[in-house]
């Protein structure tokens, strides 16, 4: 294989998977050594086993990181202070992409980025949906509402009501009550629902101020 085959192969595609370039009559074992050699050369980037980027020059976009994230692990989607960043309710930029996953938690690093996983258990691996995050790209992220009990439920103490002020939450007029509270009742124990409450009076209290003259 030629490397100009693999990028029509690609096309506009910001990932792809040795799967891909193995479809049809082709020699396996060339393609994973010319695989080899285009990563020693620079020319594609690689993010875990059989999974691969264009290097800048080569690739019509840069491939997002909350997609990255998402094909990284599965399953997967990005949730905590990223999701909260994306929908606007934190006002710091995030450093690494931020996820929960039910496999193993850990930290991955490379070349497009950094990559935090936080384990859940399977029951609470909902409350995401799939999002626009770049023209062409769509990644599974969670709710704010969920994204934001996915924080309290693995932050020690999260619960507590100087640890959501902590957070600097923003545009809670944007809240939605009924998805909180249906997510919150979700988990075991009572830790999402006294978050969820206390959520709730932050909103209750933010609203009491723009209504202030």
């Amino acid at each position: 294989m030629r490397f100009e085959d693999l990028l029509h192969i690609v096309g506009d595609d910001p990932l792809f998977e040795t799967g891909l370039l193995l479809a049809g009559e082709v020699d396996a074992a060339d393609v994973r050594r010319q695989l080899s050699r285009w990563v020693a050369s620079g020319k594609v980037v690689p993010l875990r086993r059989g999974l691969y980027a264009l290097a800048a020059p080569y690739r019509t976009a840069a491939p997002h990181p909350f997609l990255i994230s998402n094909r990284l692990v599965s399953p997967s989607y990005v949730s905590l202070q990223s999701a909260l960043s994306f929908h606007g309710w934190i006002p710091e930029a995030v450093p690494a992409t931020t996820a929960v996953t039910t496999g193993r938690p850990g930290t991955r690093l490379g070349r497009l980025g950094a990559f935090l996983y936080r384990h859940v258990p399977p029951e609470l691996l909902f409350g995401c949906a799939t999002e626009e995050v770049s023209p062409g790209q769509r990644a599974l992220v969670a709710s704010p509402e969920k994204a934001l009990l996915d924080l309290v439920h693995l932050t020690a103490g999260g619960d507590r009501p100087e640890a959501l002020a902590g957070l600097r939450l923003q545009g809670l007029d944007r809240l939605d009550r009924d998805r909180l509270l249906a997510c919150a009742a979700r988990w075991p124990g009572p830790k999402a629902r006294r978050a969820a409450d206390a959520i709730l009076r932050l909103a209750d209290a933010e609203a009491e101020e723009w209504e202030t003259p």
